[in-house]
């Protein structure tokens, strides 16, 4: 079995913040925990969830004032709970990820809110196996957790390749390929969800696009149909779009 070694090989100590993202990641258990941290003046009940699960799993518990939180963290937007931990264990590249039914490519998603929020729909339908190029693309940062809801820590991500080195291993797989774009020949709603094949599923970006090379191999280019005066959707928006009409295998 051939193995793409994992892109972070020595992992590093990082904040993570908010209240949804600290619970997932204790509860999730891929990374080592160093400490919980929570306001001194926030009620207990506020984080009760939270102290039962470090508990539980033997993680202290240290309270601090709401200064020495964003001290900690660098942002105001931590809601009272930092969870200082390892960086994310990306998990390596080797065959059997594409045995998975279905996979998600992020190609060049640079905005950390919108990889955030794609990882949460990602999560949500069905779509557990996701791939970040090396280059050109948000890791999964801190803010991109919290963004997420914690729901990056369900996932199985691997950063070890580019964009199109995934690609071709993915066709070579035999999965369908299927490229999100604006210009798209392919009106989405109308793309049949029952293929028996797995799927490649590749995301683009609002200020750069899928490669051209990707977007001129994919068996199907697909659009979302849209009125008014904006010009395209919000990138989280139009993965959360596709991502729901590919999970509609699931119901058939």
């Amino acid at each position: 079995m051939s193995t793409i070694p994992l892109s972070n090989t020595a992992l590093t100590e990082e904040a993570l913040y908010g209240t949804h993202a600290v619970l997932e990641a204790m509860r999730s258990g891929k990374r080592r925990v160093v400490e919980l941290q929570l306001d001194e003046n926030a009620s207990k009940d506020r984080f009760s969830p939270l102290i039962r699960i470090a508990k539980e799993n033997g993680i202290r518990i240290h309270t601090c004032s709401k200064h020495e939180l964003f001290e900690n963290c660098g942002t105001r937007q931590h809601q009272g709970a930092v969870l200082i931990t390892t960086s994310y264990p990306y998990s390596s590249l080797t065959d059997d990820v594409f045995e998975q039914p279905r996979l998600l490519l992020l190609d060049n998603i640079e905005d950390p809110r919108n990889a955030g929020a794609i990882l949460r729909s990602a999560h949500l339908f069905g779509f557990n196996t996701v791939l970040l190029p090396l280059k050109g693309g948000a890791g999964i940062y801190p803010s991109v957790v919290k963004t997420s809801a914690g729901a990056s820590e369900h996932l199985t991500i691997i950063q070890a390749a580019n964009s199109t080195k995934y690609f071709q291993r993915a066709r070579k797989a035999g999965y369908r390929t299927v490229a999100l774009d604006a210009k798209g020949g392919n009106v989405l709603s109308e793309i049949p969800v029952d293929d028996s094949r797995p799927l490649l599923l590749i995301m683009g970006g609002e200020d750069k696009r899928i490669g051209q090379f990707i977007l001129n191999e994919s068996e199907i280019v697909a659009r979302i149909p849209q009125q008014g005066n904006i010009n395209s959707l919000n990138a989280s928006v139009a993965a959360g779009i596709a991502l729901y009409h590919f999970s509609q295998l699931e119901e058939l």
